[in-house]
């Protein structure tokens, strides 16, 4: 069994790599940045990128699995070339394809459950990994946090978790036609997560609670348009749909393994935040 892994190096991708390494599993890893990998040396490490197509085409050949990242971009463009990944994986003849994508779905999904492969969908809500990029550097120099809606409730998942159902479906029988939303097993507020990562660091940690109009100027500095600032800030932040707090048994019930918890995930990442 050839399984192709896109995005090999990110967030989840280096995770599915590591786990089918060590099931002995042959691993193609698809990367843009070929040169700046810690990848194991038995795996192979191929160059492509999913914004052209074409760069994978070479890769998809002989390879029973595919695990296809599809980004929140839901251009017409981007449509386009996820459609065009689907279709030539199909002509090369790879009969499973596992894809990820956010929770709220993608046009793209109608694409794979269309296709001639075995499939299975996942939909995680947020990320714990996102809470690095959010916090971890104003944590280490100035002991703050600063969010408009520290009581705001979501679901996060650990990118081992997300991993872990992704290598089941990749290399088990019995998850064609399944599209699994994926949470982790506690809603927190960012309230909480901070007394957590406080707890872990052994430092004190203050939450600075700031206006709207504050949030948008600050994320606006940041080169952030003003769509994605009203979705993340004011959708997802002020009025969380449900599905980001409701928590799910999903992994549980594929895995056999309870869910990580935030906890668990700040004591695995502490050096981060020390």
């Amino acid at each position: 069994m050839t399984i192709l892994v896109t995005g090999a190096t990110g967030t989840v991708g280096c995770c599915i790599v590591g786990l089918l390494h060590e099931k002995g599993v042959k691993v193609r890893a698809l990367t843009r940045a070929i040169n700046k990998t810690n990848l194991p040396a038995e795996v192979q490490i191929v160059s492509g990128d999913l914004d052209k197509p074409e760069s994978l085409q070479p890769h998809l050949y002989k390879v029973d699995s595919l695990f296809f990242i599809t980004q929140s971009d839901q251009s017409d463009t981007k449509f386009m070339t996820n459609k065009k990944i689907v279709q030539m994986a199909e002509e090369a003849g790879v009969k499973r394809i596992v894809a990820i994508m956010d929770f709220e779905g993608n046009p793209i999904e109608e694409v794979i459950k269309n296709s001639g492969m075995e499939w299975t969908i996942l939909r995680p809500v947020e990320f714990m990994k996102n809470v690095l990029y959010d916090w971890a550097e104003s944590i280490q120099k100035e002991g703050i946090i600063r969010t408009a809606f520290p009581d705001s409730l979501s679901a996060r998942i650990h990118e081992a978790d997300i991993a872990a159902v992704a290598v089941k479906a990749l290399t088990e029988e019995g998850h064609h036609r399944q599209t699994y939303d994926l949470t982790g097993p506690e809603a927190l507020t960012p309230r909480i997560m901070v007394k957590q990562i406080s707890e872990v660091i052994q430092k004190p940690i203050e939450l600075i609670e700031m206006t709207e109009d504050e949030m948008k100027k600050e994320w606006k500095s940041k080169g952030y348009e003003e769509e994605f600032i009203n979705y993340f800030i004011i959708e997802m932040g002020k009025n969380p749909p449900k599905q980001v707090y409701t928590v799910l048994p999903t992994i549980e019930l594929v895995t056999g393994e309870p869910a990580r918890t935030f906890a668990q995930w700040v004591k695995e990442n502490k050096h981060h935040f020390e």
